[in-house]
């Protein structure tokens, strides 16, 4: 598709699982209309795509990335997972996760290689409205179970971890950001200061879409938008269609009422601050919502056809949202009470 202009914007991708595939069609349509990426935030599959973007990959190239997503290889076994009938339940119980991930890592990084990216100092970028240490084109949500916290990567590496971001290889970030709890293995971190190790596992447990994570906060006007990305199951979604998020066919079994009761407390915990910022109308009007359909979140065995169809679903939601976004509309709807505009800085 011809660009008549570009623009650039900020972007921020909830997690999701496979569906997050819808993730990479709406960022494609984005780049394809001409809006040029500033910053990303990416949570678990949001990180991926994340990454992918913020390494320069655009358009048909997203789509073309998602295709060598081999989803069954991503549920790669090891360890007591590897056991015959108890092993899943083992791994389950003892907290080690029933996949590795080490076969998403070294996709991640083999493909990060082929844009040129490997570590988090290949993408810094000069901006003087941004604090020293948010100067990245890229930042991964993840959640430290020994700190108690939520981090965000590479911004957190220094003050918390005391580890140069630069350093860090940005495939270590998403892998830590996609570490979903017993089903994928933990990945730590080591302060070589303190020598505290900290286990790092999905951001999502604390903030699956932290659509606030790029906004100004000194009052100013920004430059530009920051859009959110969120992968649901209805068009116009509530809670209870976020919540279906994180279902999947292979949990779609009678539940005694305790464990429906706790599957909808935790579900809520990690979804629920995050709903109640989307509810928010300055919040609503910024945000694409990607339809997943049948698609569930450990869909592992989901065909080709189906996760072209979820890509193509993601593109036309960000198409439709975008031929009707008009951002000064924007602006003069929802940020009346900012004081003189900066030359430059995230939406």
């Amino acid at each position: 598709m011809a660009r008549t202009t570009t623009r650039p914007a900020d972007l921020v991708l909830e997690g999701g699982g496979v569906k997050g595939i819808g993730l990479a069609g709406a960022v494609a349509a984005m780049t394809d209309r001409g809006w040029v990426p500033h910053r990303i935030s990416g949570t678990s599959a949001g990180a991926v795509v994340a990454a992918m973007a913020a390494a320069g990959a655009a358009g048909e190239q997203l789509g073309e990335i998602t295709a060598r997503l081999d989803f069954r290889a991503v549920a790669d076994r090891g360890g007591l997972g590897r056991l015959p009938l108890v092993g899943p339940a083992l791994a389950f119980v003892g907290g080690q996760g029933l996949y590795q991930g080490e076969w998403l890592h070294t996709w991640v990084t083999e493909e990060l290689a082929a844009l040129g990216v490997r570590t988090f100092g290949d993408l810094r970028i000069d901006d003087p409205s941004l604090p020293p240490e948010q100067r990245y084109r890229l930042v991964v949500t993840c959640s430290d179970l020994t700190l108690g916290q939520l981090v965000r990567l590479p911004w957190d590496y220094r003050s918390v971890y005391g580890l140069d971001p630069d350093e860090q290889p940005v495939a270590d970030a998403v892998r830590a950001s996609m570490a979903i709890p017993f089903l994928f293995r933990p990945t730590t971190l080591t302060n070589p200061y303190t020598g505290l190790t900290s286990t790092l596992v999905d951001g999502g447990i604390l903030s699956n879409f932290p659509i606030d994570s790029l906004d100004r906060t000194d009052g100013r006007e920004p430059a530009w938008p920051t859009f959110g990305v969120t992968i649901t199951t209805a068009p116009k979604p509530g809670i209870g269609d976020r919540v279906a998020l994180f279902h999947s066919r292979w949990f779609d079994i009678p539940q005694p009422a305790p464990l429906r009761l706790l599957e909808q407390l935790v579900t809520t915990m990690i979804l629920g601050r995050d709903q109640a910022v989307l509810n928010q109308p300055w919040v609503a009007a910024r945000t694409i919502h990607v339809d997943a359909g049948a698609v569930g979140l450990l869909d592992f065995g989901v065909t080709p056809a189906r996760a072209r169809g979820l890509y193509e679903a993601g593109y036309r939601a960000a198409s439709e949202f975008l031929a009707q976004f008009d951002w000064e509309s924007y602006k003069r709807r929802f940020r009346r009470d900012v004081r003189a505009p900066s030359v430059s800085g995230p939406g």
